[in-house]
């Protein structure tokens, strides 16, 4: 990447995902706590009770947004006329407001029917009852984090996405369960904190965009660009949650409790991976809008690799240590879990490997191939399942979902790479790909029987296996002149000398331009 405005785009990009990230972090805790909340103050079977409604409430969530989260997002930066943008906005809350009250109508009338096929007790009915209500008032809220995502704006997202939303409807859900209302707490807690989340999102996106003023809608624009996406985005959910409900179909609820304490714990892997994509999409949007594809080649290859080396740590330990990290996250009462943990977390790796892919595709506009990937997706995870889940249970509900993540971002990567000759693959990022596993794994296993996770072992051991995941990168040759500027990024946020690390990065031809591509303090 020669251009110097390029290099600013990807130093834009890593320093917002260091500021995500963090706010990745501590949303990824505050949702995980959500369920270790719910399962230590909750018996295993009504855990799974719980992981039902939330998968129903996350499959009818996608259908009411429509796909047009993303459309918003990519629209706003498009426009320089504020009654445009704001028409964007007015747009993506038309549609998905009138089709989330549809929706949870449906839902609503539906309950006990639902209660009574997918769920064990009549307390179920309720849940459901209180996940349709909420379901257009965080359809609202998402919107407006789609519009403040659009204004490329990282901090406001941070505070709503990250803060507000998953603490507070963990502190409900605590304090209703310890005041014996049971698994109705949940649905109680989501609508209370969706109703919060949507006021607080639309006064932080006030201060960005006046709301109230003239706006032209572009209802078709987003209508036509979004449609590909709610076929993807629906199988998308049902790729992630068809395990659960399926589980509770054909197994009992402690099956779908032990199943769903495993997954939230291996998603903690995309944590590095949703950290880059909040500017991710807007940026390459725009770049694509300017002709600059090759300079999007260039942030989804960098950004993908550097996604590779910081979730390395994590993936070696949930492979390495599953007993552990599910003893000390659930307790005792989910130690049939661990067995699952690996598969899931090879899955959730692999994914996250890909980098950025669907929004890299929605970025030049072929989201009809983000449907696609997931088709291919979605019918093998249901096949599989519908295969192995009767005689294995959570076990092949989690090879199911390994499989199908892969087969999805190897489309979606193939239609990349083929189509429009964007692939994250380079000589130097395949040494990384090859040699981490290849050699801290092997190590990692020899080591095992004399280590052991706990509260006071996991942070050293993370930053151990982070340090040497560096070292390795680096003498296996898999840095390159572009991480320069990941490393100017990483010097900047953490205040600390990288200077053996930078002493690996090869000089680029355009050398002489990078002392200047980057503002410097």
């Amino acid at each position: 990447m020669a251009d110097q405005d390029q290099k600013r785009e990807l130093s834009a990009l890593l320093s917002s995902a260091a500021i995500v990230m963090l706010g990745g972090i501590v949303s990824s805790v505050a949702n995980l706590a959500e369920r270790v909340v719910i399962g230590r103050l909750l018996s295993p079977s009504a855990y799974g009770e719980v992981s039902i409604g939330i998968a129903l409430l996350t499959f009818t969530l996608m259908i009411a947004l429509a796909g047009c989260e993303q459309g918003v997002s990519r629209f706003i930066p498009r426009y320089d006329d504020v009654e445009d943008q704001r028409g964007v906005w007015v747009s993506g809350l038309v549609v998905t407001v009138l089709l989330s009250v549809l929706i949870g109508a449906a839902l609503f009338v539906s309950a006990e029917p639902i209660a009574a096929q997918f769920f064990e007790t009549n307390a179920a009915v309720l849940l459901v009852q209180c996940i349709a209500i909420s379901l257009p008032f965080i359809v609202g809220f998402r919107i407006a984090v789609a519009a403040i995502r659009g204004y490329e704006n990282t901090v406001y997202k941070t505070i709503i996405q990250s803060f507000l939303d998953p603490f507070l409807r963990t502190a409900i859900i605590a304090l209703l369960l310890l005041a014996g209302v049971g698994i109705v707490a949940v649905g109680i807690a989501y609508l209370a904190a969706a109703i919060i989340t949507f006021v607080v999102a639309h006064l932080l996106l006030s201060r960005l965009m006046t709301l109230r003023g003239r706006y032209r809608t572009h209802i078709r624009e987003l209508v036509t660009f979004s449609a590909p996406l709610v076929i993807s985005t629906v199988i998308g959910v049902m790729l992630a949650r068809t395990d659960t409900l399926m589980l509770g179909y054909f197994r009992s609820s402690y099956e779908v409790g032990m199943y769903d304490a495993a997954y939230p714990i291996a998603t903690g892997l995309t944590i590095v991976l949703s950290a880059f994509g909040f500017l991710y999409l807007p940026i390459a949007s725009r770049l694509d809008a300017d002709g600059a594809r090759d300079a999007v080649d260039d942030i989804y290859a960098t950004s993908t690799k550097w996604v590779y080396v910081l979730t390395f740590p994590v993936f070696l330990l949930l492979v390495i240590f599953p007993h552990d990290i599910m003893a000390l996250v659930f307790g005792p009462s989910y130690a049939d879990a661990a067995t699952v943990l690996p598969i899931l977390a090879i899955g959730f790796f692999l994914s996250a490997t890909a980098g950025r892919d669907r929004e890299t595709l929605s970025a030049v506009g072929a989201t009809t191939w983000i449907a696609v990937g997931n088709g291919v997706g979605v019918t093998l995870n249901v096949l599989i399942n519908l295969v192995l889940i009767p005689q294995y249970g959570f076990m092949g509900a989690g090879v199911a979902s390994a499989i199908s993540l892969t087969a999805v971002h190897g489309v979606i990567c193939g239609i990349l790479a083929i189509r429009y000759d964007i692939t994250p693959l380079s000589h130097e990022a395949i040494r990384c790909y090859v040699f981490l596993p290849l050699v801290l794994l092997p190590i990692a296993f020899v080591l095992e029987p004399w280590f052991s996770i706990s509260l006071l072992t996991l942070g050293p051991v993370l930053v151990l296996v982070g340090l040497l995941s560096l070292l390795v990168v680096g003498l296996v040759g898999g840095l390159e002149p572009d991480d320069v500027v990941v490393v100017d990024v990483l010097e900047e946020k953490t205040g600390i000398s990288l200077d053996i690390l930078r002493q690996w990065i090869p000089v680029s031809e355009t050398a002489g331009e990078t002392s200047e591509s980057l503002p410097t303090d």
